[in-house]
């Protein structure tokens, strides 16, 4: 079969065979949201995954994740992300830890359904990841990797929605470690969609699928996974999130989970209402 309608075959397989979700922590699959002008978003979640039998001596990574976001004006938003690895591998084999990639990125909503809540939403991201992580130790991909990923959302109804990204690496891959496609050479196609239900104000729960495949068959890796999680918000601004996750192919992880939480940090750039009490 032609390598470009391998690629093709592929995301539209992600897209076709998957339970569906949203693009919140825990998930992957994005949204077109973004963070308020002036606020300041962190997120961490600590990841622990089974590797997949042709990963030995490979056997577990754990993947603790830092991640903050500024909303700048026009519905644009600034993102910052560096995962702290520890790859653990069979008897006679050290283990390694460390700082993994750095990324860096900006988010455009340039279509939002706020003003209708039945509207197509969409939006645009773009992320460079340096190479920041140990090459030897395999904490980091020794690439510099340039990734453009489109997303749209649609409601269903106004407690459930369809999230959609098709993403393009220019260069590099989308590995986190030793989970994700790697390839020094070519170019990666991803491919995610997401089904995202709130049962009430403070949960929602979800389900994805998630792959990429690389256009090089000699250095690229195949990915396929999915999740089931959700998240719940005991109060404003504050998210604990929770996944259950597996997949197949080398550069999936073949059972994981995920913990973790999102909030909205107090800023002296937001802008407050004038008092208006001595009026």
């Amino acid at each position: 079969m032609h390598r470009s309608l391998r690629i093709i075959l592929l995301v539209l397989w992600t897209m076709c065979t998957a339970g569906w979700l949203s693009a919140q922590q825990p998930f992957f699959t994005d949204d077109p949201s973004v963070t308020d002008r002036g606020v300041v978003h962190f997120e961490f979640f600590n990841e622990i995954d089974g590797l997949q039998s042709s990963q030995f001596p490979n056997l577990r990574q754990n993947t603790a994740n830092f991640k903050l976001n500024y909303g700048l004006p026009h519905n644009l938003e600034l993102d910052a992300d560096a995962p702290y690895l520890t790859i653990s591998r069979d008897a006679g084999k050290p283990s390694s830890s460390g700082v993994g990639d750095t990324d860096f990125g900006i988010k455009w909503n340039f279509r939002s359904n706020s003003a209708d809540p039945k509207r197509l939403a969409l939006g645009v991201s773009f992320y460079l990841e340096m190479p920041t992580g140990n090459v030897r130790e395999e904490l980091g991909s020794g690439l510099a990797d340039y990734w453009l990923n489109f997303i749209a959302q649609k409601p269903l109804t106004t407690a459930t929605r369809i999230n959609l990204n098709i993403g393009f690496l220019f260069a590099g891959n989308t590995s986190t470690g030793v989970i994700g496609v790697q390839t020094t050479r070519g170019h990666v196609v991803t491919g995610g969609v997401s089904l995202l239900h709130d049962f009430t104000s403070k949960l929602t729960l979800g389900t994805e699928a998630y792959g990429g495949f690389a256009d090089n068959d000699q250095l690229g890796r195949r990915q396929l996974q999915g999740m089931v999680g959700g998240y719940y918000g005991p109060r404003d601004g504050f998210t604990v999130t929770f996944g259950l996750l597996g997949g197949k192919y080398e550069a999936s992880p073949r059972l994981g989970g995920q913990f973790g939480f999102t909030v909205d940090l107090p800023t002296v750039w937001k802008k407050t209402a004038p008092d208006q009490s001595s009026n």
